[in-house]
């Protein structure tokens, strides 16, 4: 796919995802965009940082255990993309809140790797302190399924 093809996929991919309305927030197009063998790297030196291997491990152990921690579904706001080649990275506000009633309105960068219209890698780069003290450690019991 071209680079404005990949950017425009990850543009509606955030689109469907940023409703104000939980209910309406939609993260098909996210899924069914997602490569089997996709890994999603949370960068950085804090007990987040790993490698998800896998579509299952991306869905079921970062994403399933982030729900945990939020009041509703994970709002993530995009507000640049920048595409070059099978390369979009996007840049991202976060709006979430935690049961706790602690904000965790997290700045992202997001780097997307794509390979004929499916994303094959994310690199994750945000505010590790923030991360840690709204929702805490990732769980030891969740670390074996990350690399």
């Amino acid at each position: 796919m071209s680079a404005s093809a990949n950017k425009k996929l990850m543009q509606d991919i955030f689109a469907a995802a940023a409703s104000r309305d939980p209910a309406a927030r939609d993260r098909a197009l996210f899924t069914e965009s997602l490569a089997d063998d996709a890994k999603w790297i949370v960068t950085g030196q804090y007990s987040w940082s790993r490698t998800f291997s896998g579509k299952e491990a991306i869905l079921s152990d970062l994403h399933a255990y982030v729900r945990t921690r939020l009041v509703d579904r994970t709002r993530t706001v995009a507000h640049r993309f920048t595409a070059d080649g099978d390369v979009v990275v996007v840049e991202a506000k976060g709006d979430n809140v935690t049961p706790e009633g602690v904000r965790y309105d997290n700045d992202y960068c997001l780097v997307f790797r794509l390979e004929d219209g499916k994303i094959k890698e994310i690199r994750e780069y945000c505010d590790s302190v923030l991360t840690e003290k709204a929702l805490g450690p990732f769980p030891q019991t969740l670390v074996g399924a990350a690399s």
